[in-house]
């Protein structure tokens, strides 16, 4: 995927949206490309629990996928202020946690239902793990990842 692009693609829609954009830094962090944006309007460009930050990430990936296809988009995450760093932090402090307790406890462990991004941020954080396994079941917004300890059996 090409930078520029993706900054023409953020630069248009706060144009259009009348916000201000004082920075927009694209770096690639563990086969993640992360499209940090630094903006005094973050509330507005935010939302409540990150709801509309989630529409800008759906909004940056479609106009990519229509311009350039597929490739590498799912992999593209725009952040507002950090917010979305912060959360994808605590997703694998929490990750981190389970496993553990997966550990402890020779069980699985549910997490809590999530969207799909977050719920691919703990199977990535967890992929390497040789005594745990990562599942997601469900169906639709009741979707979770379980987390299931398989001892030395892999």
């Amino acid at each position: 995927m090409d930078k520029e692009t993706i900054k023409t693609i953020i630069t248009d829609i706060f144009t259009h949206t009348g916000c201000e954009l004082n920075a927009c830094e694209i770096t690639d962090e563990g086969g993640m490309l992360w499209v940090a944006i630094s903006t005094p309007d973050s509330r507005f460009l935010i939302g409540r629990e990150g709801d509309t930050l989630k529409s800008v990430n759906h909004l940056v990936r479609k106009m990519l996928e229509k311009n350039h296809g597929e490739e590498g988009v799912a992999r593209l995450f725009v952040d507002i202020n950090g917010y979305q760093k912060k959360r994808f932090d605590n997703l694998k402090a929490t990750a981190y946690m389970l496993a553990e307790r997966a550990r402890y406890f020779k069980s699985n462990i549910e997490v809590d239902p999530m969207p799909a991004s977050e719920r691919r941020i703990i199977h990535m954080f967890l992929e390497g793990a040789k005594d745990v396994m990562t599942e997601s079941t469900g169906m639709g917004p009741n979707r979770k990842v379980v987390i299931k300890y398989v001892g030395s059996n892999i």
